[in-house]
């Protein structure tokens, strides 16, 4: 892969980045009125293409800070959970 030019990062930075997350908005909604595994299927196929990239990936440094990213995660999802639902106690 080739370094981005000046004219590709001026591109990139003036792009109409409401557009954008208003496309992305729109593709979503139509891959999950497909059906549920829209996600599952999209996540594969970046898994595939990054594996094709770096066929060692994931190292067994990466799966570990995935794994404490997802507990971490988790964690804070519980914490949130329980604060709402004393909140309306």
């Amino acid at each position: 892969m080739s370094e981005p030019s000046a004219a590709d990062l001026r591109a990139y930075a003036g792009r109409d980045w409401h557009l954008v997350a208003a496309l992305k908005r729109e593709h979503w909604a139509r891959e999950l009125a497909r059906g549920p595994l829209a996600t599952f299927e999209a996540s594969e196929a970046l898994r595939t293409h990054m594996c094709r990239l770096r066929p060692d990936w994931p190292s067994e440094r990466e799966r570990r800070e995935d794994l404490e990213h997802h507990i971490a995660l988790k964690r804070a999802i519980d914490r949130a959970a329980g604060a709402f639902s004393t909140a309306r106690r």
